[in-house]
């Protein structure tokens, strides 16, 4: 059983009801804010596991909560969910480009809630150990102490940006970057890397892939994500 403990920010009293009814039954420990000023104080006093934060929130709006948790070193660590009845892939985008981690559109299963918590809290706690060793996913091996990549057993020759680019997405399966993200996340020393290259090095690198490029999922509107 879980145990970790889950800051729900949300003014909708039945939704906090909803969310913290199943998070509980799965074992999480649960905390709740039905506002943003609220949300930033518990946040900073309670030190939750994650954060399952509104957008529509009173007083503080949600995406200026996201910026205040991402921006102080007490908080930026957190893990956020945003939660929001908007399509409107705008502020998906700049939530994700403020730091949050993952996001849910209302009205949503509370089955898919939890494996979406699950899910960034297991990232959250293998994301070290994956950085220090061998990715192996799909038909992918990545050797980050190697600087090498194989595709089934044929070794693929990659730029240093390129393995930089395949690393930051595959050591994250599932996660959507938008191009702001993979910019910051990737550091690569043969190629300066913009914004509006990424999109370049994108097709170059599933070019070189081969079948396996198909694992680089292109998010219409966000960014790009590595395949669960």
């Amino acid at each position: 059983m879980a145990s970790e403990k889950i800051l729900i920010v949300e003014d909708e009293e039945d939704v906090v009801e909803l969310v913290r009814y199943n998070l509980v039954k799965e074992g999480f420990k649960c905390e709740f804010a039905y506002n943003g000023r609220k949300g930033l104080e518990m946040a900073r006093s309670v030190s939750p596991d994650l954060v399952l934060l509104d957008l529509m929130l009173p007083e503080i709006d949600g995406l200026e909560v996201c910026k205040k948790l991402k921006s102080s070193r007490q908080t930026a660590d957190i893990p956020i969910i945003m939660v929001t009845a908007k399509s409107d892939e705008a502020d998906i985008v700049t939530g994700l480009e403020l730091g949050a981690d993952d996001y849910i559109t209302k009205p949503f299963s509370p089955k898919v809630l939890v494996a979406r918590v699950r899910a960034v809290m297991r990232r959250k706690s293998t994301q070290t150990a994956e950085e220090t060793s061998v990715i192996r996913i799909h038909d992918i091996q990545i050797d980050l102490g190697r600087h090498k990549v194989h595709v089934k057993d044929k070794e693929i020759e990659l730029t240093s940006t390129e393995f930089g680019l395949l690393h930051f997405l595959a050591s994250r399966p599932g996660w959507v970057f938008t191009r702001y993200q993979i910019v910051d996340g990737v550091h690569g020393s043969d190629y300066p890397v913009t914004d509006r290259s990424v999109d370049v090095q994108i097709v170059g690198l599933r070019k070189k892939l081969g079948a396996a490029g198909k694992y680089i999922e292109t998010v219409r509107g966000i960014g790009y994500r590595f395949k669960e």
